[in-house]
């Protein structure tokens, strides 16, 4: 079974973050499950890291495709399907990063691994 990481819960997975919990970290180590990372959650990364925001993603703002393989991860394009999604969706949460990982959620038919509990209003499947 495939999923989707939100960027925070990427970040917290590679750092050992306690804020992801441990049945959250399980269900992204198990067996035959395929994680998988948006383009947007690179593009996140890389400009809130470029803006000072997130300092302590260094490694991955550096080194974003490299750090996700390693650990077993695949990447997920952004489609215009996706893109079109996002930019339609009826939802009050304005954040572009946010919208489109909604929208391959949405599109993809995969549950989204995140603390965003918003993000149920609009449908997404979601593990936390």
């Amino acid at each position: 079974m495939k999923l989707i990481l939100d960027t925070h819960a990427l970040i917290w997975f590679l750092a050992g973050d306690g804020r992801l919990p441990a049945r959250t970290r399980v269900e992204i180590e198990a067996a035959g499950r395929e994680a998988m990372v948006s383009a947007v959650s690179a593009m996140e990364v890389v400009t809130k890291h470029r803006l000072g925001k997130l300092p302590e993603a260094d490694l991955l703002a550096r080194r974003f495709e490299a750090s996700i393989g390693e650990h077993g991860f695949s990447g997920l394009p952004i489609s215009l399907a996706h893109a079109e999604l996002a930019g339609r969706l009826d939802i009050p949460h304005r954040d572009p990063f946010d919208r489109l990982l909604i929208a391959q959620s949405l599109i993809e038919k995969l549950p989204l691994v995140s603390n965003e509990t918003i993000f149920d209003g609009a449908g997404v499947s979601r593990i936390w």
